[in-house]
């Protein structure tokens, strides 16, 4: 018997597929690597956010598992209610230590981070200048904190002034961009950005979410990139990418990261991250704090695979970081590049509308410092073979 109160969403999917945006997510029968294999084929993985190749590390699987028989699985239930563990404060301390701020408290994601923050920073009738190519996380941070919200222009800190000049009317004020933007690979101008927000007294907030463990001494990530520690108010994290494991991080101001506690929601209504989630964390800061070198291997990687893309004839956009975006345009192309690369043994998904504008739509390259130089070579032969085919190069 067909439901008639979800005929428009059927309506909906079939529009999708129609017009070659419709995602279909592949299942992973491996752990996340440099190689995954995925309908019993062995491939090779440009797909992750893993970029020190830390998801399957040795040393993370071995805290996890020491975590799991010390201290058991998950938290209970709150912070707040069922108290904090121990394993939490010492991941909490050892970041914000990383970081060089005076505080950090952590979270279940980046998303929830700044969920958690944006309200609680500002309310209704307060304004947020938010940098117009912003994460969609903090799109949503924004809306629910019902204060009203000012796209500036990308990356320009001009655009930026006009509209702090335009507007006349507010309570508090905040200022908020990524650190590096995900699907570009660009890198915000944070020392202007900071500048600006002490000239106007206001509050300043980045999201470093492809910055941690990237930019940085040892990927201390952007704040340290730009020796702007203790100027920055907040800055939000994740342990999702880079660190190889799940949660999200704000560090900053002492007095900023207490009123989380009190009032983010996320820290007040939503249980903390797992036990061995935690500890697989903590052991992610000592090896970034002991070495520099997977970091190091990150960007020599980059480097390589960015020219061979650019000598192939592929447009790369204006990427400053190890994302290598394929510019192709409409989403049908970008799924049969997709297609092709898998058929090919190379796992890269196609990325269209609605996480990039229409007729941005492109396959975005994600490099680690586990892919070998044997991987590299191998990902630009396929890359340049599924360009020929289809008239890309």
């Amino acid at each position: 018997m067909k439901n008639n109160k979800i005929g428009w969403i059927e309506q909906e999917l079939t529009r999708l597929k129609e017009a070659g945006l419709f995602n279909t997510i592949r299942t992973i029968e491996s752990p996340m690597d440099a190689w995954v294999t995925i309908d019993g084929r062995r491939l090779l993985n440009f797909c992750a956010n893993n970029y020190l190749g830390m998801a399957n590390h040795p040393r993370l699987r071995a805290a996890a598992k020491k975590a799991i028989d010390e201290s058991g699985v998950g938290p209970g239930a709150v912070r707040t209610i069922a108290g904090t563990m121990s394993v939490h404060i010492e991941l909490e301390e050892r970041l914000a230590a990383f970081k060089k701020a005076e505080a950090c408290i952590t979270f279940q994601s980046g998303f929830t981070a700044n969920l958690a923050t944006i309200p609680a920073l500002v309310g209704k009738d307060d304004v947020i200048f938010s940098d117009e190519l912003n994460h969609a996380s903090i799109i949503d941070g924004c809306r629910l904190s019902r204060a009203k919200t000012i796209r500036y222009a990308h990356n320009s800190p001009e655009d930026l002034r006009r509209k702090i000049a335009e507007t006349t009317e507010y309570g508090r004020r905040l200022i908020v961009t990524d650190g590096v933007f995900s699907m570009d690979g660009d890198i915000a101008p944070l020392d202007q950005l900071c500048e600006i927000a002490e000239e106007h007294g206001i509050l300043l907030m980045v999201d470093d979410a492809h910055g941690e463990g990237v930019l940085g001494k040892g990927g201390r990530g952007i704040v340290d990139h730009f020796n702007l520690h203790g100027r920055v108010d907040v800055e939000v994290g994740t342990l999702s990418k880079a660190f190889g494991v799940v949660g999200g991080l704000v560090a900053g101001n002492q007095t900023i990261i207490d009123w989380l506690r009190q009032r983010g929601r996320p820290f007040l209504f939503s249980s903390a991250m797992t036990v061995p989630d935690t500890a697989a964390c903590i052991e992610a800061v000592n090896m970034l704090e002991e070495s520099t070198e997977q970091v190091d291997t990150l960007w020599s990687n980059a480097a390589f695979l960015k020219q061979g893309m650019q000598q192939l004839g592929f447009d790369t956009g204006h990427s400053e970081t190890p994302i290598v975006p394929i510019m192709l345009g409409e989403a049908p192309l970008a799924q049969e590049f997709s297609r092709q690369l898998l058929q090919e043994g190379l796992f890269a998904m196609a990325i269209g509308f609605p996480t990039v504008p229409k007729g941005k739509a492109r396959i975005r390259v994600m490099n680690s410092a586990a892919h070998s130089q044997e991987d590299l070579e191998k990902a630009l032969e396929i890359f340049a073979k599924v360009g020929k085919s289809l008239g890309v190069i």
